[in-house]
């Protein structure tokens, strides 16, 4: 392991090596899904929206929301792959980011079709344990969250403000009991159920750390797109997969806090 200046592996193009993108590309504002398709059907909501960047899991789009250049970048599945996307963004200058993903709802009031908005999650996964000790915990920044339910509220969307868990394996969840270590996913996953855990999603525990560490903005929402605890109760649990409910979320709310900056320059 090494300290210092890092080689430039980009080979002095100007671009950050695995999103492909310069600062010229981006804007101070980025919304971050995991799905690469997502990206374009975020950008739709845009002004003058362009694609600028498609190099492996990471796509990204630029346009203008309120007259001021903001940006969507894929991030792919999971940690290490979202925490080298916020790194490269903010390498470019990004300095706020709204995750808009999926989950599954945890607590049997949190049905099909909801949002969930995270405050804080469970650092159950790898990459956050590489930036931070284990004690400091993962949370969004607060006033990117409080406009994320301001903005749930606005459109009249069920949601839900709390603590979201977050892991590297979606098949420890949905199957833990077919695994080696069945036991402690299990007796860890009944903790966060008792302890008011909301929903299960991979990637805002290191995208909260990575962006303490960093000194940035971030947020999360997320379209619950089913409750395996619903259905273990035996309560209706339809799946919904229409990843536009919660980007209208995450729109509203990058432009209120666009709006707000606006006026404290």
């Amino acid at each position: 392991m090494t300290s210092g200046k890092m080689i430039d592996y980009a080979e002095g193009s100007g671009k950050q090596y695995h999103i492909g993108v310069g600062p010229e590309d981006i804007g101070k504002y980025v919304f971050l899904p995991g799905d690469p398709k997502r990206c374009a059907k975020i950008a739709q909501y845009f002004d003058d929206a362009k694609q600028v960047g498609d190099t492996r899991e990471y796509v990204t789009y630029t346009g203008y929301l309120e007259g001021v250049k903001v940006s969507v970048t894929s991030t792919g599945i999971g940690g290490p792959s979202a925490a080298i996307a916020m790194e490269e963004l903010v390498a470019n200058g990004a300095h706020t980011f709204i995750r808009v993903g999926t989950c599954g709802g945890m607590q049997p009031e949190i049905k099909s079709g909801d949002v969930v908005i995270a405050t804080g999650a469970v650092r159950f996964e790898g990459t956050s344990k590489e930036y931070a000790p284990i004690e400091y915990p993962a949370v969004s920044d607060l006033n990117v969250a409080n406009k994320l339910v301001e903005a749930a509220k606005t459109l009249k969307q069920p949601h839900h403000a709390g603590v979201v868990q977050c892991k590297d394996s979606f098949y420890g969840q949905h199957r833990p009991d077919t695994l080696p270590n069945s036991e402690e996913l299990l007796r860890k996953w009944d903790a966060w159920i008792e302890l008011g855990c909301l929903a299960s999603e991979m990637e805002s525990a290191a995208l909260f750390i990575v962006a303490s560490y960093l000194r940035v903005r971030v947020g999360s929402c997320f379209l619950v797109v089913a409750n395996q605890e619903r259905a273990r109760l035996g309560l209706d649990n339809p799946q919904v997969h229409d990843t536009d409910i919660a980007i209208k979320v995450g729109i509203e709310a990058m432009k209120q806090l666009i709006k707000e900056d606006l006026t404290q320059q």
